[in-house]
Parts: structure tokens; C-alpha cells; sequence
């Protein structure tokens, strides 16, 4: 009976948990995005233009690029530029967050 009782509560907490998992990977990996965003406007203001290149802002913060929680990697960010006086910032979908739709942060100068 005890055994028939585990199984039914794990049968209900266990798909819980793991949305809650997720749900939480995906807001890690919009707030990465958002961090990283700040600083990429940050230089484009002093630089007067954006700059693409992802690891040119490790130093900035702090040393490293925090980490995509959605695809395990510190490159799991991507910067566009598609005019020269806006840029946009979003987080890598990834494998590990299942399917959703990160938040795209917009830039202007």
C-alpha cells in the first residue's frame, strides 16, 4: 500500500518538477540576455556603434560570458546588428529548455 501511495504522489510531482526545471532555465537564460544586453549598449555608447562579436563583452562582465542554462554554454547568446543604430540581443533556444520563445531585447542608439 505504501509502495502503490509513492507512486502515484511521484506520478504527480514528478512532471511538476520538471516544468518548474524548465520554466526556470528559460527565465535564467532571458535574464543572461538581459544582462548581457545592458552591456552591450553600454559600449555602443561609448563606441558610438555595436559590436557583434559575443566575447568582446566577457571582460566586461566580469570575465565571462554567464552561462545559457538552455544549451550549456557561454556562447548561447546571439547579437545582431541589422542597422547601424540598432542591435538586438537574444538567448539560444537550446536543447535543454524545451520549446519556447526567448525574449529579444532591442537596442538603439
Amino acid at each position: 500500500m505504501v509502495v502503490l501511495i509513492l507512486g502515484i504522489l511521484s506520478l504527480i510531482a514528478l512532471p511538476a518538477y520538471i516544468t518548474s526545471v524548465i520554466a526556470s532555465r528559460q527565465g535564467a537564460a532571458n535574464t543572461n540576455a538581459r544582462i548581457l544586453a545592458t552591456q552591450v549598449q553600454a559600449k555602443a555608447i561609448g563606441a558610438n556603434g555595436y559590436n557583434t562579436t559575443l566575447t568582446a563583452y566577457a571582460t566586461d562582465m566580469g570575465g565571462a560570458i554567464p552561462l545559457n542554462p538552455c544549451t550549456n554554454t557561454t556562447t548561447g547568446y546571439t547579437i545582431t546588428n541589422p542597422t547601424s543604430v540598432t542591435a538586438t540581443v537574444v538567448a539560444v533556444v537550446g536543447t535543454n529548455c524545451g520549446t519556447w520563445t526567448p525574449i529579444t531585447y532591442s537596442l538603439t542608439l
